[in-house]
């Protein structure tokens, strides 16, 4: 990522969202979590991230205990959002940690690496690899999620397959956590309309504002 507007929409896109949150009273963290770029191959092929571990969630949770220690913050009133990878950290975040994070905005986010997503090689060519994968996703901790969540995909998603959002879904219902859904009919992964884009973000401040304000 980079410390301010991204050359590609859809990181500009989410450099406006935060922009907006700032602009709404919140105090806003963007965390460039490994596996990014900007710090060298290390950190970008980081050991056991994604469906291998998940490692690059050690980095979300330092970020909120961070925002935690400090003396302008409500740690009771702390938020998560993030876009496709960033969806799937911000599930794992309210599905392991409901009591740091106390509402969440899971934008296409993959929730079971032990389905195949578009684009990204996920091994599963050993039983012991398809465990880990499914101990790195949301649906392995879902019976710990508290926080409600606003669950934003276009049904013609070709990269993370809408099935993911309708699965966890069913298991978010059965265990009765509160969650509204936005979903864009014949919409792709990285919204081709604008409007669909404007739409998302003010949902989600105002998910936001109901649930932490």
């Amino acid at each position: 990522m980079l410390l301010g507007w991204h050359y590609r929409y859809y990181y500009h896109n989410a450099y406006a969202m935060n922009q907006y949150l700032a602009s709404r009273g919140y105090m806003v963290l963007s965390v460039n979590f490994r596996s990014g770029i900007g710090y060298g191959r290390a950190f970008r092929t980081a050991q056991h991230q994604g469906a291998r571990g998940a490692s690059e969630y050690q980095d979300v949770v330092a970020a909120a205990k961070y925002l935690r220690d400090r003396d302008d913050v409500d740690r009771k009133r702390i938020g998560l959002w993030g876009g496709s990878y960033g969806g799937y950290l911000t599930a794992l975040g309210l599905a392991r940690d409901s009591d740091i994070f106390a509402a969440g905005v899971d934008f296409h986010g993959v929730h079971d690496w032990g389905t195949s997503v578009s684009g990204l090689r996920i091994p599963l060519d050993s039983s012991e690899r398809v465990r880990v994968a499914r101990e790195s996703s949301p649906i392995s901790s879902v019976d710990k999620w508290k926080s409600p969540v606003l669950l934003i995909h276009g049904d013609d998603d070709r990269n993370v397959e809408f099935s993911q959002t309708v699965n966890l879904v069913r298991r978010l219902r059965a265990n009765k956590v509160f969650f509204e859904e936005l979903i864009y009919p014949d919409e792709v992964h990285d919204f081709l309309l604008h409007r669909n884009w404007v739409r998302a973000y003010r949902a989600s401040v105002e998910f936001f504002d109901r649930h932490l304000k």
